[in-house]
């Protein structure tokens, strides 16, 4: 069983429309959806939900007002201001350090831990799909993006899949980390623009760094023939294989509007050409 992960150094450089094509396209797989600050790929992939689960993750302080006498030491502690003059805490503001509970003469403050969001076991036509939902201003999403691949690996490996196929989120933060972790292959999408070309290169040593296997993809390549030059030359200089060029096309645009993976709404050029990437990953 092979994992492949599909990431980007930024957002919007085609990573979602790639990873729901190589869905459509792979045999015998799961799905993975780890961009859980911002989940999409349920858009395209229409996934039918299964199994709802809570997700917990840090702690939030909370004073029982009949333990309490008002002494006034956790407000004095609490650098960051979290605790107001009646003795309610500022869930927003509580950091979850703990200081105040520790402090507490009487014991009157407790730690609960937060519910951050949910994540679910969901079938789709393509086969099953685990993918999740943070909350809102909600933290430690390294936390759940690796629940969500534990999951999926399960799954995976108790109905003898083949691959689990990983919709990664973007840029170089503790959620890609944890999406990267005993991954076999990193497919790095990028496009030719300044910025694109910056964050490619910000991910490629991110993966680098935690030795794992990477290519690229240049996705509407043609939309700046200069910059797509100058991607080939960093990725040589690096050893990476630019494993596929796509160019741009309105298709793909009309396929998000409908709700489709691309090589299932037309077999125009992009369609062809995603399926050719496929078959070179596989």
């Amino acid at each position: 069983m092979k994992q492949i992960i599909i990431i980007s150094g930024k957002g919007g450089t085609g990573k979602t429309v790639l990873t729901a094509s190589f869905a459509a396209l792979a045999k015998n797989k799961v799905m993975a959806d780890c961009d859980v600050d911002a989940a999409d790929l349920h858009l395209l992939l229409k996934p039918e939900i299964k199994e709802r689960h809570e997700f917990k993750s840090g702690k939030t302080a909370k004073i029982d007002k009949k333990l309490c006498t008002q002494c006034g030491e956790c407000i004095t502690v609490c650098r960051f201001n979290a605790v107001s003059e009646n003795f309610i805490v500022d869930p927003v503001s509580c950091e979850g350090c703990a200081i105040c509970s520790l402090i507490c003469p009487v014991e009157a403050i407790k730690m609960e831990e937060n519910l951050s969001g949910e994540w679910f076991v969901s079938s789709t036509k393509y086969g099953p799909m685990v993918h999740a939902k943070l909350g809102i201003a909600e933290e430690n999403s390294g936390k759940l993006v690796t629940l969500v691949r534990q999951k999926a690996k399960e799954i995976a490996e108790g109905e003898n899949k083949d691959y689990v196929i990983v919709d990664g989120p973007p840029g170089i933060g503790c959620p890609v980390i944890a999406s990267l972790a005993n991954i076999d292959l990193a497919l790095i999408v990028t496009e030719p623009t300044l910025s694109g070309i910056h964050d490619m290169e910000r991910i490629a040593d991110v993966a680098k760094h935690f030795s794992v296997p990477t290519e690229v993809v240049i996705n509407k390549y043609d939309i700046n023939l200069k910059n797509t030059q100058e991607i080939r030359k960093i990725c040589q200089d690096r050893n990476v294989e630019v494993l596929g060029e796509l160019p741009f096309s309105e298709d793909v645009i009309r396929s998000l509007v409908k709700g489709v993976p691309i090589v299932e709404f037309c077999n125009g050029q992009i369609a062809k050409d995603i399926v050719a990437l496929w078959e070179k990953v596989k």
